[in-house]
């Protein structure tokens, strides 16, 4: 899957780039192996969308700088407060050499054991991996199927990855596992002293009979 996306060159550079945000557009940069590092900017609505849509193991066709370009979105850089992008940095790719990214997994299937209460721990959330620019997957289906019963885990040896790509995580790294629900034990209910109970009560009559008597 390719996406295309217009940039401009940048001559504004520093604090003044923020009043790029006024005219709905956001500062970036293209560096790479063979790329000399260039200032861009565009639209920041275009570059949600394509954000969202691509992520940042999905080609993109970077055009409006003169040779259009294949990138990858490498940084991504959001206001704290109001979670705006503000700045993006682009990763050209150099023709015929493989890339290194980190792609998401998303999790398929269902799990008996998880289905009979048990719960599944997702120890990783994505997986380095080594392709060319047109294998890169969008995403890596894990399936959860296999986890049958509490200990059952799935390793990323046991991952079915797309022809073409090589993983660069260790294969005996757990990608998730199936762990019991811990049960918590109620406390034990412990009788009172009544013999202390009966001194106090005794205490108090004594008092009393002292308070008579004077």
């Amino acid at each position: 899957m390719t996406i295309s996306l217009s940039a401009v060159k940048r001559d504004i550079t520093g604090k003044a780039s923020k009043a790029l945000a006024k005219e709905g557009m956001m500062p970036a940069v293209v560096y790479g192996p063979k790329q000399e590092t260039l200032a861009i900017s565009l639209p920041v609505r275009d570059f949600e969308k394509t954000l969202k849509t691509a992520g940042e193991s999905t080609i993109i066709e970077l055009g409006g700088l003169g040779e259009m370009m294949q990138v990858l979105i490498h940084d991504v850089d959001r206001d704290p407060i109001t979670n705006v992008v503000r700045h993006a940095d682009f990763y050209a790719i150099e023709k015929g050499a493989k890339v290194e990214v980190a792609v998401p997994f998303t999790f398929v299937g269902e799990s008996d054991a998880v289905k009979g209460g048990a719960n599944l721990v997702k120890v990783m959330h994505e997986l380095e991996i080594e392709a060319a620019p047109a294998d890169l997957p969008h995403v890596i289906e894990v399936d959860i199927s296999v986890l049958a019963q509490v200990g059952d885990q799935i390793r990323v040896s046991d991952l079915k990855l797309p022809k073409g790509v090589t993983a660069k995580a260790d294969a005996e790294e757990v990608v998730a596992l199936i762990q019991a629900v811990a049960v918590e034990e109620e406390a034990p209910i412990t009788a009172p002293d009544m013999s202390a109970i009966e001194v106090e009560k005794k205490g108090k009559t004594e008092e009393e009979a002292s308070t008579d008597a004077a």
